[in-house]
């Protein structure tokens, strides 16, 4: 290993992440190293890392290399492995273009949750294609102290729990993960989004992610949350035959979601890269389980 690692720090809608660029895939980063790197006071601090790959150097996604030359291989704050993360995709997008990989318009990337199309705009803003939303059938109920609400079950490649509150208060400090039930629901975990009103097709959530508590926004989170208000309102695109686009708030800023009546669904936001710099490499083995 070489005595120093380059590295970016980057956001999407205040979604942070510390970007480690990998080509070849020559970083063993364990579950510690990566938990060592987002410690916002011991290390560089983020709500997850983006490990940047070349499709072909790693073997999870060898066989998606002819369609996206570029693997997110995205891991959760506490060093868990996750299968996507909509903020991370737009972010993954700036740095390639950062980085002179690509330029605005169209590029594809891949994720464990498959090949995301993206579309980086003359104006900054990036739009990922999001792919369709399940809907696995049982209800479902998040609990915070003593209120319970039914939650709407979504799954965009990975899994969420959408409840409608009638103050984002009442998600309390969401440190940690709100009992969810039944817990078969949700075998490996579960990103709980909180949901007011704000105005016609405008929402605000909040939302604790699985693996790295609340965070200032989530880009799966948002789109849970317009797929599930949309099936509250009667505007389930499949029944109407129209598009279906909900303005989502989240902490950090504001997304912009559209599922279309094939159930594709795209998310439209910013994203930012902040710092670049090197990482110690004999701090981040210290940090190696």
């Amino acid at each position: 290993m070489s005595t120093r690692i380059a590295f970016l720090k980057g956001h999407g809608t205040e979604n942070d992440f510390v970007i480690v660029p990998d080509p070849e895939n020559a970083l063993e980063l364990s579950p510690a190293a990566v938990a060592a790197l987002c410690d916002r006071r011991a290390g560089i601090g983020g709500d997850g890392v983006l490990h940047v790959v070349r499709s072909a150097a790693h073997p999870e996604t060898r066989d998606m290399a002819d369609e996206a030359e570029w693997f997110m291989d995205y891991r959760n704050g506490d060093g868990s492995v996750a299968e996507m993360c909509g903020n991370g995709v737009r972010v993954f997008a700036r740095y390639l273009q950062h980085a002179g990989h690509v330029a605005e318009g169209d590029l594809t990337i891949a994720t464990r949750a498959g090949v995301k199309t993206v579309h980086i705009a003359k104006d900054g803003d990036i739009t990922v294609g999001m792919g369709r939303a399940r809907l696995p059938e049982g209800d479902v109920t998040v609990t915070v102290g003593e209120r319970s609400w039914p939650a709407r079950n979504v799954n965009m490649g990975n899994p969420h729990a959408v409840a409608f509150v009638a103050d984002l208060a009442h998600a309390g400090d969401l440190y940690t993960a709100p009992p969810v039930s039944p817990a078969a629901a949700y075998p490996d975990g579960v990103n709980v989004e909180f949901v007011v009103d704000r105005g016609p097709r405008h929402v605000a959530m909040r939302v604790h992610e699985r693996g790295s508590g609340e965070t200032r926004s989530c880009g799966t989170g948002a789109c849970a949350v317009a797929v599930a208000t949309a099936r509250r309102d009667g505007t389930d695109p499949a029944v109407t035959g129209t598009p279906a686009t909900y303005t989502v708030d989240v902490p950090g800023g504001r997304l912009v979601i559209t599922e279309r009546p094939d159930g594709e669904i795209e998310m439209t936001g910013p994203a930012v890269i902040v710092a670049e710099g090197e990482i110690d490499a004999e701090w981040l083995a210290h940090a190696f389980g």
